[in-house]
């Protein structure tokens, strides 16, 4: 199957991006809460990394691509906010946490998973949520295999503290 959003027809193109859009959203909505922490900024920027998308034009072989090519500018879209938030001086305690009954609603897991620090989240979520491989999200992140594992090591070993301690 081609997975490209290029050489369509309009109303083709538009189907392909519904298709894209459905089969993901969630995925970098939950990426960008692990980063952001706020509903508005994380709505925000899952909405540009759609619309970064849609104007790429950009060809996927696989679906697999696809999704790589989501996080990767997801991470980015969520490190360059907290780039300019940075800037701004704002706080984290001045956000809050989506709560309850909708499909992006946090967990126990999730919510320590929310407090790992920053080079931990990604990794975690990559892994468990998403299925990649260590290798595969070394690749994403372009990052050393090495590093990749030893962050996921580590933040094992902080969530089973956290969640030991919560039981």
């Amino acid at each position: 199957m081609d997975h490209s959003l290029s050489a369509r027809g309009k109303d083709q193109r538009s189907e392909q991006f519904e298709e894209i859009y459905h089969r993901h959203i969630a995925m970098v909505y939950r990426v960008c809460m692990s980063y952001l922490k706020n509903r508005d900024d994380a709505e925000d920027a899952a909405a540009d990394v759609f619309l970064r998308l849609w104007r790429s034009n950009k060809s996927f072989p696989s679906e697999e691509y696809e999704k790589a090519w989501l996080l990767r500018v997801t991470v980015n879209r969520c490190l360059d906010h907290w780039k300019k938030r940075d800037n701004r001086h704002e706080s984290i305690d001045d956000h809050v946490l989506i709560q309850g009954g909708d499909p992006f609603s946090e967990d126990e897991t999730l919510t320590a998973i929310l407090e790992l620090p920053e080079r931990y989240k990604a990794v975690i979520y990559m892994y468990y949520y998403e299925g990649y491989t260590s290798k595969e999200i070394a690749a994403i992140l372009r990052k050393p295999p090495s590093t990749i594992r030893s962050h996921l090591q580590e933040a094992r070993r902080y969530l089973k503290g956290v969640l030991t301690d919560e039981e």
